[in-house]
C-alpha cells in the first residue's frame, strides 16, 4: 500500500492541496483550473486530470531527475481515488 498525505492550506479562497511522498520528499500542488490558475514553472513535471466536469492540474515541487514518472503517476492516481474521481483520466498535455 502507498502512502502518501495531503496538506490542505487553512485559508479556503484558493483551495491549492500538495500530496507529499514522504520516502522521496517529492512534492505535487494541485490546482482546480475552475478556481485557480496554474503558472507553469520551468523544470518541473505537470499532469492533468479529467473526470466528468472536474479538471485539475497537478505540477511537482523541487522535481529533479531522481524521482521517476510512475512515482508522479501513482501519486496522482492515489489521490484521484482520495478524492472519489474513478474514472479519472490522466494526460501529460491540456486535454
Amino acid at each position: 500500500m502507498l502512502n502518501f498525505l495531503v496538506s490542505i492550506p487553512k485559508n479556503g479562497a484558493l483551495k491549492k492541496e500538495t500530496i507529499h511522498d514522504p520516502k522521496s520528499k517529492l512534492k505535487i500542488k494541485v490546482f482546480d483550473l475552475l478556481k485557480s490558475k496554474l503558472t507553469p514553472k520551468k523544470g518541473e513535471v505537470r499532469y492533468f486530470v479529467t473526470a466528468g466536469d472536474e479538471t485539475l492540474a497537478f505540477e511537482t515541487e523541487g522535481y529533479n531527475n531522481k524521482h521517476r514518472n510512475l512515482l508522479i503517476l501513482q501519486m496522482i492516481s492515489w489521490y484521484c481515488v482520495y478524492l472519489g474521481l474513478i474514472e479519472a483520466q490522466i494526460h501529460s498535455n491540456w486535454p
